[in-house]
């Protein structure tokens, strides 16, 4: 999936090897105007963003690898069954990754310093992260998709590079992209030990909620720590202190063979082309 400034394009290999590209433009205010430059703000719409088309992108892709498509070539529609596991799923997995921690360091509060329950937490948080992360990555399903993540990072370097964009040039560039979304991940953990600490401890039911209230603003710092980061790589202090993220991408992403370069290829140009258009 490659999403430029006001379109977004997947490119995915169907059962019988061919590619298959579908691409839309982006309107409303989720994906374009006034409030994507607004510091802070952009971070919620960002992540509420992420959460929308890579849905909409996986939930396409997996329907033409099931042959689950209409004559239209168009994924079919969850029913309302579906729509409401996926949001107690993804419901879940927030309170696990932001409220499980706490009640995992509840037990000791009342032995050593509040500042070191926040870091034991936050610890916790960061290890939950890496070990979903290396589990899922033993499937082999999984595992494909980590090399079409890196073949979007290869390719987007390239550009940015201005080289052209075919299967040797690309094969030049890391696999690893400072702007990963993934990253995102790791920086939320982190961020989060920061913005935690300044809600305090006391009462375990506030400790909770605070954790789930405050999602928002710690994706909104975490965007704006990625954006600056992104824009800064030329500064030692700046790739020291977010060699985490790349040392991350070890885990999300995988050496590409030579065809998901090819459909990584075809996702830019079909983005590009729409952005033309537009």
């Amino acid at each position: 999936m490659i999403r430029g400034m006001r379109s977004m394009a997947v490119a995915v290999r169907d059962p019988e090897g061919g590619i298959l590209v579908r691409s839309e433009a982006l309107r409303g205010p989720l994906y374009v105007g006034l409030l994507r430059r607004v510091p802070f703000v952009r971070g919620i719409l960002v992540l509420a963003e992420t959460l929308t088309l890579g849905g909409r992108a996986l939930t396409w892709s997996s329907a033409i690898a099931s042959g689950e498509v209409d004559e239209h070539g168009e994924a079919r529609a969850l029913t309302p069954v579906e729509r409401v596991f996926l949001i107690v799923t993804m419901g879940l997995a927030l309170a696990v990754f932001f409220a499980g921690p706490v009640l995992a360091t509840a037990w000791l509060d009342a032995r050593i310093d509040s500042w070191i329950v926040l870091a034991i937490e936050g610890a916790i948080r960061i290890g939950f992260l890496l070990g979903y992360i290396w589990l899922i990555g033993r499937s082999d399903d999984v595992r494909r998709v980590f090399q079409y993540h890196g073949a979007e990072h290869m390719t987007i370097a390239a550009f940015e590079d201005g080289r052209e964009l075919t299967v040797p040039a690309i094969r030049r560039y890391p696999k690893e992209h400072p702007r990963c979304g993934t990253s995102f991940l790791l920086t939320v953990a982190f961020v989060s030990i920061v913005v935690f600490a300044f809600a305090g401890t006391d009462p375990l039911w506030w400790r909770i909620a605070s954790r789930l209230v405050l999602i928002p603003l710690v994706a909104s710092v975490s965007y704006e720590a990625i954006r600056f980061a992104g824009f800064h790589q030329g500064w030692p202090v700046v790739r020291l202190l977010f060699a985490g993220n790349i040392a991350l991408q070890l885990l999300t992403t995988r050496p590409p063979d030579d065809e998901h370069i090819q459909v990584a290829i075809r996702a830019f140009e079909e983005a590009r082309d729409v952005e033309a258009r537009l």
